[in-house]
């Protein structure tokens, strides 16, 4: 599988409705974006279904969809993939409601090299590792991994490499350098979606 540089992350809770999330995700598409990740913590899954159904019929299949932790939303609202974290689903378990790639993508983050060289040896399609830097769109987050971290993460995997965490325009290419394949981004696209998603690409090359 091949990941793309940008990886953003649709995360409900920096939108004031839904429909500001949706034109976001029209936006990010318009730029050049290929795969977005639906999150929602705190919304019930009647909404966060309706959400993933809306996203889908607005993005066709021009983009990957990624749904964040909810397996049985990712199978209901026909997405392309799902991404699981430590507390969620094991992998196996995801796999037994989402089928094995090729069919769905299945992703799982990861906070230090015990648990990314565990998550490597599952059946996951990628990973990633973070927070890379600071960052303020998670709440009591793990220790910051730092540049030294994705590095460290290179090496322990051969499978694609996401990182997430306080990644901005000015440190992104960093982080590629580092051994990412592919940077992981919610706050940084959430104003003026399409033009900052195109400066993310121009730097990303």
């Amino acid at each position: 599988m091949l990941l793309p540089r940008l990886y953003p992350i649709l995360d409900a809770a920096c939108f004031p409705n839904a429909a500001a999330m949706f034109a976001a995700a029209e936006e990010l598409a318009a730029a050049g974006c290929s795969l977005l990740q639906y999150r929602n913590k705190s919304g019930d899954a009647r909404q966060m279904l309706d959400d993933a159904r809306e996203l889908r019929a607005r993005l066709g299949t021009s983009v990957k969809l990624i749904m964040n932790d909810r397996a049985d939303l990712c199978v209901a609202a026909n997405f392309d993939g799902l991404h699981v974290g430590q507390d969620d689903l094991s992998p196996e378990s995801a796999l037994r409601i989402i089928g094995p790639s090729p069919t769905r993508w299945l992703g799982i983050s990861t906070h230090n090299p015990e648990q990314l060289a565990g998550a490597d040896k599952t059946s996951a399609d990628y990973l990633a590792i973070g927070p890379v830097f600071a960052t303020s769109s998670k709440a009591n987050h793990d220790p910051v991994a730092g540049l030294d971290g994705v590095r460290r993460a290179r090496e322990l995997t051969r499978k694609p490499l996401v990182a997430i965490g306080g990644i901005t325009r000015a440190n992104a290419r960093s982080v590629i350098d580092a051994g990412a394949d592919s940077v992981a981004v919610i706050s940084g696209l959430t104003r003026d979606p399409r033009k900052s998603a195109e400066e993310f690409l121009r730097v990303l090359g």
